[in-house]
């Protein structure tokens, strides 16, 4: 008999297209983990609100663009199941009984709201932002997501998550999985201007469905060593931001590249044509997939309709033992 598969979470904010820093922090391990494990793929919308509800038609747009772009790089709608959030009646619900267990000040003093308020310039939080990560428990648990993969900025989030699922089992003796978080390897990939970031509202990224031309014209504007003015000039790749890449997108050639960058024997422009070619590379067969989804986009829609119903009669089942546990059912 075969074992059965633990379950992995993850997802998206559904605030624009996603760009390389996506792929290399977590859609790349999705695909090779969607034989591994029963893989639910989140479409965050009502996540995506908390910092986008003045612009609603982006949110709407990003529901297909964000799952095409996982279907791009190869997830197969077979093997995952890719939910829209805000379909999924149950998490809305989890969210309002998680919400009584959590303290406001435990949400102030979470690290990544810190961080992400002072990012979008808040000087005052909605209650739907400071209150995000109380969802976030609930998209996680309404499954029973044994695993959720995170970047080490996100592991306050998991932390909270466990214990607000453990308050709630010790208090009404429930059996709700208590999530992991399973902390990617892979470092964060640097914006082509330098950032420590790449991001979709930094202007500052490659994104997954950029033509050959945009990816072209963005390489040949990234940052490189300020010191090399002339091709002359040895140049330094651990400060060079097109070495980042190398290293990443071109590992095969990453040492011989560095090396001609330090004796001078190969400039900037030689330099990033290379990288250009990498990224297109890479970049070609996800191309051909989205032009398949983006002409079908009715397909689209029904993978999202027939994931969203599987995870709501999930979901569902759920909030009724946790109704039953809280004696609220009639």
């Amino acid at each position: 008999m075969e074992a059965k598969k633990l379950r992995i979470l993850t997802g998206d904010r559904t605030t624009g297209r996603l760009h390389l820093g996506h792929y290399v922090g977590s859609l790349k391990s999705r695909v090779e983990l969607q034989d591994v494990y029963d893989t639910f793929i989140l479409l965050a919308d009502i996540q995506a609100l908390t910092t986008h509800f003045q612009n609603p038609e982006l949110v709407h747009v990003s529901i297909f663009d964000v799952a095409i772009d996982n279907l791009s790089v190869g997830l197969d709608p077979s093997k995952v199941t890719i939910v829209q959030q805000s379909a999924v009646k149950a998490i809305a619900e989890m969210t309002v009984y998680y919400s009584m267990l959590v303290s406001v000040n435990a949400l102030r003093h979470n690290p990544t709201i810190k961080t992400e308020a002072k990012q979008y310039g808040y000087s005052e939080l909605t209650y739907g932002f400071l209150g995000y990560p109380v969802s976030q428990a609930a998209d996680i648990t309404f499954c029973n997501a044994d695993l959720v993969p995170v970047g080490e900025d996100q592991l306050p989030h998991i932390e909270l998550s466990r214990k607000i699922v453990r308050k709630f089992n010790d208090t009404y003796g429930t059996s709700i999985v208590e999530p992991q978080a399973k902390l990617s390897e892979v470092p964060r990939l640097s914006g082509l201007d330098g950032n420590a970031k790449m991001g979709k509202s930094l202007g500052n990224a490659v994104y997954l469905s950029d033509t050959a031309e945009e990816v072209a014209k963005k390489v040949k504007m990234a940052v490189t060593d300020p010191a090399r003015v002339t091709v002359s000039i040895p140049g330094n790749p651990d400060i060079c931001n097109v070495a980042k890449y190398h290293k990443i997108f071109t590992p095969e050639r990453y040492d011989e590249i560095c090396s001609q960058c330090r004796s001078a024997t190969i400039g900037c422009v030689a330099c990033k044509k290379i990288l250009i070619n990498s990224l297109n590379t890479l970049l070609d067969p996800i191309r051909e997939r989205r032009a398949y989804y983006e002409a079908h986009k009715d397909d689209v829609r029904d993978i999202i309709v027939t994931g969203s119903r599987k995870a709501s009669e999930i979901g569902d089942a759920q909030v009724a033992l946790m109704r039953n546990a809280m004696h609220i059912a009639i």
